[in-house]
């Protein structure tokens, strides 16, 4: 295992945790929507300036119940990126709807609203862009086109947590785009809950249709309204997330260092592609990706993973393969038909980045791969 692996969670000081879940062996309210899941619920609303929330138990079950609030549709067509990790499609497929896949713009890995129309049917219900890399996708051309076509719009916000974007001299975050807005609180992420996630709505009612459902469909004591399945999160989970969220703006900060000590010293590497920073946005730093031109660099993208390994330093190849070169889907899909994608998915490296990562330590990583050797 490497020196240094590509990612670490962030955690609070034990003592500080201990605190914080003492209430909990007091009162032994340790799951349905107890008092840390509502100070959670209410202070991520705050924090993300998004009118109703809802907690689930992973980010996954948050795409899954986000496509149970509407009447879309049964087998209807979803476009979405193939540029993801695989749990979006999956919960495409398993919510009974077909994933649709649309290409991607080379200068942030994000949906390409001008591949979009192109993906549009009869059959089509909804978009569900993805947020990648933390970089926030295109949301006001996604959102007209979405508009235009009578769409919903449901965006994977796993990687934007705290990020935010200027809109008309505005800042908004991301939360508060599309219909709905799902967030990963994995233990990997910025912001994490050892395991959890959100679905950020409109109006509370939303929410609450989402708690519904995310408790088998129970309405009360006597009345279920849907086969729905038990994605509820725990107390200890938020009690996790109340502590993280104190910290969390220093942890950002923290990655903000790492990031412009590798952007100085690779940003003239030759064969090394970086994504450019946008003035437009407020970044969470969640990952540190570099895509390898090996005609260009002279090592392979898997050459150099092999290079930074040999050094004690991890890497991730992330997002490869391809969501439609996966074995579950390749049948159906062919990754040729997303070229952009596709050349992201086969030159992509995601290097160490997380807040306890020293810049020096970064720079060690970097000056690796300026060598090349």
């Amino acid at each position: 295992m490497p020196d240094i692996l590509v990612t670490r969670s962030s955690m609070p000081e034990l003592n500080e945790y201990v605190k914080e879940i003492e209430p909990l062996f007091e009162s032994r309210w340790i799951t349905n929507a107890g008092a840390k899941h509502e100070e959670l619920t209410e202070k991520l609303k705050s924090y993300l300036g998004v009118e109703a929330l809802s907690l689930t138990v992973n980010g996954h079950m948050a795409l899954e119940l986000s496509l149970s609030l509407f009447n879309m549709k049964k087998h209807g067509e979803i476009i979405t990126t193939p540029y993801t990790f695989v749990s979006t499609s999956h919960a495409i497929v398993r919510s009974g709807f077909k994933p649709v896949f649309a290409d991607i713009r080379e200068e942030d890995c994000t949906l390409d609203p001008d591949r979009i129309e192109e993906r549009i049917t009869d059959d089509t219900v909804a978009i569900m862009p993805v947020h990648v890399y933390g970089n926030m996708c295109d949301v006001t051309a996604i959102e007209e086109i979405a508009a235009k076509h009578g769409l919903k719009v449901i965006y994977d916000a796993a990687h934007a947590f705290g990020v935010k974007l200027e809109i008309n001299g505005q800042w908004r975050g991301s939360g508060s785009f599309g219909d709905l807005s799902c967030f990963s609180f994995h233990a990997t992420k910025v912001f994490n809950t050892i395991e959890g996630g959100a679905v950020c709505c409109k109006t509370e009612k939303e929410a609450e249709r989402i708690r519904e459902l995310r408790d088998f469909g129970i309405v009360d004591e006597e009345n279920v309204s849907d086969i729905s399945p038990n994605a509820k999160m725990n107390e200890f989970a938020a009690a996790m997330g109340l502590c993280n969220l104190r910290h969390v703006n220093d942890e950002i900060e923290k990655r903000r260092k790492v990031n412009d000590t590798y952007r100085e010293i690779l940003k003239d590497v030759k064969g090394i592609r970086l994504l450019p920073e946008r003035a437009d946005q407020r970044n969470n730093y969640a990952y540190f990706p570099i895509f390898v031109n090996r005609e260009e660099y002279g090592l392979s993208r898997d050459g150099l993973f092999q290079l930074l390994r040999e050094h004690g330093f991890g890497a991730r190849k992330y997002f490869y393969p391809l969501v439609t070169e996966l074995f579950c889907y390749r049948d159906q899909y062919d990754g040729k038909e997303t070229p952009v994608a596709l050349k992201a998915a086969d030159s992509v490296l995601t290097i160490p980045m997380y807040a306890d990562l020293s810049p020096e330590d970064a720079a060690r990583i970097a000056h690796v791969i300026v060598k090349g050797k």
